[in-house]
């Protein structure tokens, strides 16, 4: 153990591995809900994305942003903040009388989640310096983190199941408690970066930026890429976030110094979670509606329908980072991870109306589940390697910025073609009125056009980001600030 190691590190490891479940989780445990809530709520269905909007939109505007505050005014504070902002919003949402109370607690919870991810990232990218404990630490954030989307599903439809759709809001509350005295207790006063200031013409463009963005594909998902105030928001997003960019090579303290994303590997891991996140959209929300509008799952199967692949992400995500990743870098590890995506995606195009669990959806999970791991075995570690402390912040939530962008690209593309197909289906079948058994047939069309269409963005993920990275292990490049003692190439530290 080097001396500057911290003797509570693998207890900090624990309680940022709490934050991160709660944080995961949030991502996909209300799904499940939604129906429970409009029907207590009693707000319409055109109302209902805004309660996973919400969320998205804070969430995305404003991650660089916390990351560097973190940066700036020490992560420990930024953390203990994140989680009690959290906590409250999810107790405020888990009480909601009406819809705007609902929405403005998921609101709330996205603007403390940004302030929370990047800085539990950042703790432990600056907590363990060992590379072998480094790869260790980052297989159980990257196990926790390619898990828990699915443990979300799982949770949410048992909760809403058995208890009632407030429990999936509640249920933060413990999470945070956990996590708020183990931070209170366990993690040390953290560096701020030494003369550093906040660049606010950047906390404007870019979050302004993102908001547009995040906010354009939303709508294209909900109304139509045909309505001008997409083209408006996406358009009003890229010119904010080309003037972002131009701005941070000649300010004197960027939001986002270059330096951070231009480096090759870097680069590759944030296009990586974001080409991922686009996809794996698709896997999650019309697999979860498959199962439950077409075969009749119910809440907590469908949840349980996922363990398999919950399993082997969580289990090849430490693999990879404690075995692959130093081994062999995170090149074979992107571009295996996504072909196997994308395989299992062609091999959901098989499904039909009646197809059974182990015969059409068991094997496609647990390829994807694979898949999954592998990525989430490298990206964390490869987004922050080499990185200055007082750069940790930023770099981390650049990660989390590209998981969210992804995502809600991914939601509004794929929505699209799901409605297209389906329409179209009907069009070129329909003699008179439609049936239910042809409206059935569409629907199953609909899902296996995206399934399709998933099969595209993983294998071009493979081919974009697997060129992009570089060969080998990951090693610092000659001249780069030194974050922790240098390593051996063959135990190169990994992260997820």
């Amino acid at each position: 153990m080097t001396a500057d190691q911290d003797p509570r590190r693998w207890l900090i490891l624990a309680v940022i591995a709490a934050a991160q479940l709660m944080v995961v989780l949030d991502l996909t445990v209300m799904n499940l809900a939604l129906p429970s809530a409009q029907r207590a709520l009693g707000f319409s269905t055109a109302d209902r994305q805004w309660v996973v909007t919400a969320y998205a939109l804070s969430f995305g505007g404003l991650l660089l942003f916390c990351g560097r505050l973190g940066d700036l005014v020490g992560r420990k504070v930024t953390f203990l903040t994140g989680l009690a902002g959290f906590a409250v919003a999810s107790a405020v949402g888990g009480a909601a009388v009406d819809f705007p109370m609902l929405v403005s607690a998921r609101a709330c919870q996205g603007v403390f989640g940004a302030l929370l991810a990047p800085s539990a990232l950042s703790l432990l990218a600056t907590t363990f310096k060992d590379p072998k404990e480094r790869a260790k630490a980052f297989g159980v954030y990257g196990a926790v983190a390619a898990a828990g989307g699915g443990l979300g599903l799982l949770l949410g439809g048992a909760l809403t199941t058995y208890l009632s759709w407030r429990w999936c809001m509640y249920i933060n509350t413990g999470f945070a408690a956990v996590a708020i005295a183990g931070g209170v207790l366990l993690v040390g006063r953290q560096q701020k970066s030494p003369g550093g200031r906040l660049d606010v013409p950047g906390v404007l463009a870019v979050s302004g930026g993102m908001f547009c963005l995040v906010f354009g594909f939303s709508n294209a998902a909900s109304h139509s890429w045909r309505t001008p105030s997409t083209w408006a928001f996406l358009g009003a997003g890229v010119t904010l976030l080309v003037v972002f960019a131009a701005w941070q090579s000649r300010t004197a303290h960027p939001l986002l110094p270059p330096r951070v994303v231009l480096d090759r590997n870097r680069g590759g891991a944030y296009l990586t979670v974001l080409v991922f996140g686009a996809a794996t959209f698709g896997l999650f929300l019309f697999l979860i509606y498959y199962m439950q509008v077409t075969l009749g799952y119910s809440a907590v199967r469908s949840g349980v329908a996922m363990v398999p692949a919950v399993v082997l992400s969580g289990l090849l995500a430490t693999v990879g980072n404690t075995r692959l990743l130093p081994r062999f870098g995170p090149k074979p590890m992107v571009a295996a991870g996504m072909l196997l995506n994308a395989a299992a995606m062609v091999w959901l195009t098989r499904i039909g109306a009646d197809s059974g669990y182990a015969s059409a959806l068991l094997g496609p999970l647990m390829v994807s589940g694979a898949g999954n791991g592998l990525i989430f075995g490298m990206v964390a570690a490869t987004g922050t390697f080499g990185v200055a402390p007082q750069d940790a912040g930023v770099a981390s939530a650049s990660i989390n910025t590209g998981q969210q962008l992804g995502g809600s690209i991914g939601t509004a593309l794929l929505n699209t073609v799901a409605a297209s197909a389906s329409t179209r289906y009907v069009s070129g079948h329909v003699h008179g009125r439609p049936t239910p058994q042809l409206l059935q047939a569409a629907a199953i069309h609909s899902y296996t056009t995206v399934f399709w269409w998933c099969a595209g963005i993983y294998a071009f993920g493979a081919v974009a980001c697997g060129t992009l990275l570089r060969r080998g292990p990951l090693r610092r490049p000659a001249g780069a600030p030194v974050q922790e003692r240098p390593e051996p190439a063959a135990a190169a530290p990994g992260q997820l």
